[in-house]
């Protein structure tokens, strides 16, 4: 095993043992793969905030310009951990990517210039706009990240190995 392969594998087995840990049945209800998601966007959000305060707040770009750089770096980033770290793909980059693509500017269009930017339009904080945001982001990006880009390939069963109910 690589030193890269242990690392993989331990952010994993750690997210597992944090989550088989909550309180109150959440266990059951949480996956692993969004404690993983949840840490990895949260860095990657961090990321995105320090270049949008970078580029608008010391360079002056407009709020538009900024958000949308600082945007696009950090979900490339967040695409990169999330299918290393997160949820392990192996499979082909390029149908990934595309996929990514697709969801990513669904969610620029909905989330960041809808949210965010109408929010700021009306008057918020550039940066408590764009917190505002990347709550409801949240909620797509993993639901999407999950179930579309990166879900796996479930085998076909045989008839012989279903429940007789489930004929």
């Amino acid at each position: 095993m690589t030193s890269t392969e242990a690392v993989v594998a331990g952010f994993s087995r750690w997210c597992a043992a944090v989550v088989a840990r909550l309180p109150w049945g959440l266990d059951r209800l949480v996956a692993p793969t969004f404690l993983g998601f949840a840490l990895i966007n949260g860095f990657t959000f961090g990321v995105d905030l320090a270049l949008l305060t970078a580029l608008h707040g010391w360079l002056g770009l407009p709020v538009w310009l900024a958000v949308t750089v600082a945007y696009v770096c950090a979900f490339g980033l967040s695409f990169v951990l999330n299918r290393t770290f997160n949820f392990h793909s192996h499979a082909p980059v390029g149908r990934q990517a595309a996929v990514y693509v697709v969801v990513v500017i669904i969610n620029y269009l909905a989330f960041i210039l809808g949210v965010g930017s109408g929010l700021t339009a009306l008057g918020l904080e550039y940066h408590l706009s764009r917190l505002l945001a990347g709550a409801c982001e949240a909620v797509y990006m993993y639901s999407a990240m999950r179930w579309v880009v990166f879900r796996g390939r479930e085998a076909v069963r045989p008839e012989s190995e279903l429940a007789p109910d489930a004929l």
